[in-house]
């Protein structure tokens, strides 16, 4: 039984079914472009996931049948009418990088669950997450050169460092589009399922992640962000010492426990 949680506003949907929080952008009506209610549900929606230890995974999708087009170029700018928002945006000035993903990268799996278009700002919020599924007809692309703009989101920097780098120059400088088939052709996604049903195979995943032991989890994400720009000889200390403390854990004891004894186990991320 999914609950709406109190972080919810006007764009963003947050809700928590069992150990997965699932975090919907809702503005249909212009795509999912960017709107302050978004960016602060967005935002306070990862803090709540990092900081609460029985969430073991998150969900990104989008209401309606879209992903997120970005900014809106229509609007940007306009303040939003609720009390609340006004009140993040000012208390927090770079909240809208937390919830672009850019300066901000979550402890725990992040899944992208993709439909219809992911472009500009949604393809670059996308490169922030960890696992990402597309139906066939999601189309993705950064378009800032377009309309003569740059595309702050990261992805001049980050594009480039996770697909082969003609195909990242090729895709920002033309600002062309590309189809769910071809980005994971290049790996800009990892898997394209039919239109309609990729929530429904982000929420398989997560169940899958969902039963593995968190302190795991989360030390492999740890490892691969803390020694992302390190040689193998250096990075390799690094993941060793994180490793070790997951092999000193209960969670450590009872996977193994629960194997020899033909059950399920039972992880408490202790």
């Amino acid at each position: 039984m999914s609950e709406t949680l109190p972080m919810t506003t006007k764009h963003c949907t947050v809700e928590r079914d069992g150990d997965v929080v699932t975090l919907t952008m809702n503005r249909p009506e212009a795509r999912n472009a960017l709107s302050p209610d978004m960016l602060v549900g967005l935002a306070d929606g990862f803090t709540y996931v990092d900081e609460t230890p029985e969430v073991r995974c998150a969900i990104l999708t989008g209401a309606g049948g879209q992903f997120s087009s970005g900014a809106d170029l229509k609007a940007m700018g306009t303040p939003s009418e609720s009390e609340h928002v006004r009140k993040r945006m000012t208390e927090s000035p770079d909240l809208h990088w937390k919830a672009l993903l850019r300066d901000y990268r979550m402890s725990k799996p992040l899944i992208a669950a993709v439909e219809g278009y992911a472009v500009a700002g949604g393809t670059e919020m996308l490169q922030g997450t960890d696992i990402r599924i597309a139906g066939e007809g999601a189309i993705f692309g950064v378009w800032e050169a377009k309309r003569g703009l740059f595309p702050l989101g990261g992805s001049a920097v980050r594009l480039p460092r996770q697909i082969p780098y003609t195909i990242a120059m090729d895709i920002l400088l033309s600002a062309r589009p590309v189809t769910a088939l071809e980005a994971k052709e290049i790996g800009l996604i990892g898997r394209v399922v039919p239109d309609g049903t990729a929530l429904d195979a982000a929420r398989a995943v997560a169940a899958q992640v969902e039963a593995c032991g968190p302190l795991s989890t989360q030390a492999i994400l740890r490892a691969w962000r803390d020694t992302e720009y390190l040689t193998e000889a250096e990075a390799m200390p690094i993941q060793d010492t994180i490793g070790w403390e997951v092999f000193a854990s209960e969670d450590a004891q009872e996977g193994p426990r629960a194997f020899a004894e033909k059950r399920p186990p039972v992880f408490k991320g202790r």
